[in-house]
């Protein structure tokens, strides 16, 4: 999470500002926000006003999945199953199963094989 007031978000805010964007937590970014880091660490991030958080940008999926492990507080492939079958929920939530080839990446990310997140992803929608 961030703190409030972090210095890289402060610091951001007014240009931020003045290309009409927003400046968000860590806890409400989107597929389509611009990370913003510090240290190595996701700190917050930028949501540029055209941004749909329906579509997200391509790219995206690798920091929706390093986001996803943050929040959990480990990496993916350390998860049990319990939270591997959380993670795949979150994931499909937030829309990163649009993207091509998404199954074998998250998949490689859980450290499962890509048969076990369609199982996971058959029994949310069922």
């Amino acid at each position: 999470m961030t703190e409030p007031g972090h210095p890289l978000l402060e610091a951001v805010r007014d240009l931020v500002d003045r290309i009409d964007g927003t400046v968000v937590t860590v806890a409400e970014l989107r597929p389509s926000d611009v990370p913003l880091r510090w240290e190595g660490r996701i700190v917050g991030g930028v949501r540029l006003s055209a941004s749909d958080p329906a579509e997200p940008l391509a790219g995206d999926l690798d920091t929706l999945l390093e986001l996803l492990a943050e929040e959990l507080g480990a990496p993916l492939n350390e998860l049990d199953r319990k939270d591997k079958q959380r993670a795949v929920r979150l994931l499909e939530e937030r829309g990163a199963f649009t993207f091509r080839k998404s199954t074998e990446t998250v998949a490689e990310a859980l450290g499962v094989t890509r048969f076990t997140v369609y199982n996971y992803l058959n029994r949310l929608r069922a």
